[in-house]
């Protein structure tokens, strides 16, 4: 079971399928998926939420190895504004997305801050990972700002083409240190 998550500004509810309908008009934004890994396909199918949310997200969820929320102001809970996960994996743990409207107001940095937590709190993981293009400078910034470090650097297959990302992380121990 996954718990609803708050923070100052929001509510973190744990991903549903009706979610899909929101997410189709807000996702699909080359500002959005650019940068994002190439298993998003490009241009957008129009039932793409829906079938990922389908196939891939809620049944990760119900095994364990993923844990998936919508994003929504208190203000608006009703509204879905984005989505962040964490997964189990060596080298990719955390992935977000925030609706164009919503960008550059802090709100996902809230919303890292409650997942990160989590993910070290509740879960118990040693380390978080997570990738970044290293020309997403919003992205990076957002992990700066959550304590993480880079780690590694290497080329990924992003929806934007082949391009030089790095590794991001934050131990728990560090995290811990935060708090």
């Amino acid at each position: 079971m996954i718990p609803e998550l708050q923070t100052e500004r929001l509510l973190l509810r744990p991903l549903e399928l009706a979610d899909a309908t929101q997410t189709q008009v807000l996702f699909p934004h080359w500002e959005i998926v650019r940068y994002l890994a190439n298993t998003v396909p490009w241009p957008y199918p129009a039932d793409g939420a829906f079938r990922y949310y389908q196939d891939v997200a809620l049944p990760a969820m119900q095994r364990g190895e993923q844990w998936h929320w919508s994003l929504r102001l208190k203000s608006a809970p009703e509204r879905m504004i984005g989505c962040v996960n964490l997964m189990k994996g060596e080298k990719d743990n955390r992935g977000f997305w925030m609706g164009l409207p919503w960008q550059g107001q802090g709100l996902m940095t809230e919303a890292v801050e409650a997942v990160t937590d989590y993910w070290s709190s509740v879960l118990g993981f040693e380390a978080l990972r997570a990738p970044k293009a290293i020309v997403n400078e919003v992205s990076r910034r957002i992990s700066r700002k959550n304590g993480m470090r880079v780690i590694a650097t290497e080329e990924r297959e992003l929806v934007g083409g082949k391009l030089l990302s790095e590794i991001w992380e934050i131990t728990s121990e560090e995290w811990k240190a935060r708090r």
